[in-house]
This record gives structure tokens, C-alpha cells and sequence, in this order.
């Protein structure tokens, strides 16, 4: 549903009196993870890397839709035929999901993973689908018809052929619980970037924040922004190397659940947020809603910045977020 940017660059510095950065990357939940920790030797750098390697390795088995033994594939296998009783962690991801997709209007939507694939990004598509096509195509989504009971901790997918998926959140969610658990095991500082969903804590051996260097798609030598990020998230979603153009309009790879039609008018959106779930949803949202749009919701939600970059390469910033240009 997205592409993840990899525009970002880590600053920090190697070496320090006591502790030192160790980072370890690897392929989990099919995607690129770099697992960075400070710590005072590589022992105990990397049973803190394994910490997290296996909080990740668990989240996907709760959540993903491609493992027939997850909870989340019971779910769909059972649409419009019966609720089904999940853990109280995946009930509560739902049910926060379910948040967003009220927050956006429903430009954000779980239930995406229903949708018929008839777009394609990968320069076969010679057309546009047909009208028909494209309402047929969302037919399936819609997030008011994911039923909740939380007394009972079951979900239901309201319509046969309803399907949920975590492409837009699971990322985010995992760096997130990754995170948490280091700091609970006493790590003091460290970065876990899932594909550019990055989440940090604490600062770098020599005392200084942690610092994440934006770059402008459209001239990917330049870096624009020199961003300092402490005890936070970024996540960046991109369109700049999927997408397709007809008469003229480049449409995005991104979906707007709610019409079947690919998002325009945008090339990359920044989000800064407290959690990695959540900038990772509102990203995707962004792109959805459009700059007007995105911008004024952004700007009414507290602790949440972002950077957006539309198709003629201008940069649009929220309210609040200071740009170093230095």
C-alpha cells in the first residue's frame, strides 16, 4: 500500500568514553530492519538486538495476514460467517485503527487488504480501469463493517470476501513494542528503523539528539532539512518510484480506500509523532486526503508534525515543525 522512503540518514557518532553504537540489520517482516542500541561492549549490544529481533518476530505472527496460523488470517477466513476471539494486544491495535480511520475519515482503513488489485505500478498498465472497475474494486472496504465486542474480545468482518491487513501500521506497531521493551530492559538509547518507520530514544554516546536528514525526492543529492529527533518517530511514505501517469496526472500507488482511485498531487509525506504506529498510519493518510486536507488535521493533533512534498517538488510544512537549513 505504500512505499517507504529511504532518504533518511542516520547522524551520530561512533565512538564514546564508555559506550558505543552497535546496529545490526536484517530482513524481518519482509522488510529492511536496522536495529541500532548504545551500548558498553557488542555482549550486551547484541542480547538487546535479540531482545527486539524476537519482540518483532512475534508481532508478525499476530499479525500477518500471509501466515494461515495467525489470528489475523482466522479473522478473514471467517468474514461474514462468524466473530472470532483474539488477544487482547490485536483486539487493541484494531480497535486503534478503527481510531484513525474515524480521525481521517476513512482514508485510513484496515480493511484495505480487501481491495481488488487493478492497478498496476510495475509498467504493464496501458489504460485506466473503467468506473465499474474501480467501484467493484472497493466494494469489500470499509471499516464501519469491522464489528468489535470488547467484552468478549472478538472481531468480525461484517461481509464475505472483507479482508484485513497491517501494510499501513504493522511496521510502525512493531518498532514501537521493539522500543518499549529495550527501554524496559535498560537500554538507554538506540533507533529501530523499519524500512524508514524509525523510532528513538535517548541520544547518541556523545551526548548529542539523535538527527534524521530529509532529502527532496524530486533532487535526491541535496538534503533540505536536518532534523533533531528525541524519544520519538519518523516515518516517511513516498510515491516517487511507483506510480503511474495518464493524460498528463501522476497517480500514486497509494489507494484511496474509499474510491479505489490512486492518490495525486503529492511525491512524499513526512509525519512526526510519539509512536511509530501512528505516524506511520497518518502518512499514508496524508497522501490520501491531500495537502489541504492532510495539513489541517495535522495541525489540530498535539505532538504531531509533518513534512510534505507535492508532484512540482515544493515543500509544505505543519504549524509547528522547525527546519534546519543549515
Amino acid at each position: 500500500m505504500k512505499s517507504l522512503t529511504t532518504t533518511f540518514f542516520i547522524l551520530f557518532s561512533i565512538f564514546c568514553a564508555a559506550q558505543q553504537t552497535y546496529k545490526q540489520t536484517l530482513k524481518l517482516m519482509g522488510s529492511r530492519f536496522d536495529i541500532t542500541v548504545v551500548a558498553v561492549d557488542s555482549i550486551e549490544a547484541n542480547k538487546n538486538i535479540n531482545l527486539a529481533i524476537n519482540e518483532i518476530s512475534r508481532i508478525e505472527r499476530l499479525i500477518s495476514s500471509w501466515d494461515k496460523n495467525s489470528q489475523t488470517s482466522e479473522i478473514n477466513r471467517n468474514a461474514g460467517i462468524n466473530p472470532i476471539k483474539v488477544d487482547k494486544e490485536l483486539f487493541n491495535l484494531i480497535e486503534r485503527a478503527l481510531g484513525i480511520s474515524k480521525l481521517t475519515d476513512g482514508a485510513f482503513d484496515i480493511s484495505y487488504a480487501s481491495m481488488d488489485r487493478i492497478w498496476k505500478f510495475d509498467g504493464s498498465m496501458e489504460a485506466m480501469p473503467t468506473k465499474q472497475e474501480v467501484n467493484a474494486s472497493v466494494s469489500k472496504v470499509g471499516f464501519k463493517n469491522i464489528i468489535l465486542d470488547k467484552t468478549n474480545s472478538t472481531v468480525f468482518l461484517k461481509n464475505k470476501g472483507m479482508k484485513i491487513g497491517f501494510g499501513a501500521i504493522g511496521k510502525g506497531y512493531a518498532a514501537d513494542k521493539a522500543k518499549d521493551l529495550l527501554i524496559s530492559a535498560g537500554v538507554t538509547s538506540g533507533i529501530i528503523n523499519a524500512s524508514g518507520d524509525m523510532n528513538t530514544w535517548g541520544k547518541q554516546p556523545s551526548g548529542e539528539e539523535w538527527k534524521v536528514a530529509i532529502t527532496n525526492p524530486i533532487n535526491k543529492s541535496k538534503v533540505f532539512a536536518l532534523l533533531p529527533i528525541t524519544n520519538g518517530a519518523v516515518v516517511t511514505s513516498g510515491d516517487y518510484e511507483k506510480y503511474v501517469k495518464f493524460d498528463n496526472t501522476r497517480y500514486s500507488h497509494i489507494i484511496d480506500p474509499r474510491t479505489g482511485y490512486p492518490a495525486s498531487g503529492i511525491i512524499s509525506v513526512t509525519v512526526f509523532a510519539p509512536k511509530a504506529e501512528l505516524a506511520d498510519a497518518l502518512a499514508t493518510s496524508i497522501f490520501v486526503m491531500g495537502i489541504d486536507s492532510g495539513l489541517d488535521r495535522i495541525n489540530q493533533l498535539p505532538k504531531i508534525e509533518c513534512i510534505i512534498i507535492d508532484t512540482e517538488g515544493n515543500i509544505i510544512k505543519s504549524k509547528h515543525i522547525k527546519i534546519d537549513r543549515s
